[in-house]
């Protein structure tokens, strides 16, 4: 399961973010991004120490101040969910006859010797000649 697709799954849902400051933030998740920034609503932010309050309407966290997040059981479990599903998906699929050449690469042609112009060695490598 990885924390992106996690992210992702909890949109609309309660979370709990806590910073590196040691500060508390409470709210529905809005929106991720690929950096992990993270977009809440009705929010109500802890100070580090734990007495005081401030309550907000909307907050931006950035992805790299962030200590951990406390997502709901329901998330990780519809993500697991959609684990499971995809895995399934992946295995009906038939891996046998994809086209000429899968996987060997295309190479350098067949057999021209040491070098594309014969014995005397130009233009290839800085050898002597």
């Amino acid at each position: 399961m990885l924390p992106l697709s996690l992210l992702r799954t909890a949109v609309g849902h309660p979370m709990l973010v806590e910073l590196k400051n040691g500060e508390t933030y409470n709210g529905h998740l809005v929106s991720c991004d690929n950096w992990m920034n993270l977009l809440i609503r009705g929010v109500i932010c802890t100070s580090r120490d734990g007495t005081r309050f401030w309550q907000m309407t909307e907050c931006y966290i950035k992805g790299n101040t962030i200590k951990y997040l406390r997502i709901p059981d329901e998330v990780l479990e519809k993500v697991k969910e959609e684990v499971f599903a995809n895995q399934r998906k992946d295995k009906s699929i038939s891996t046998r006859g994809r086209g000429r050449g899968r996987g060997r690469g295309r190479g350098r042609g067949r057999g021209r010797g040491r070098s594309a112009l014969g014995s005397r060695g130009r233009g290839r490598g800085r050898g002597r000649g």
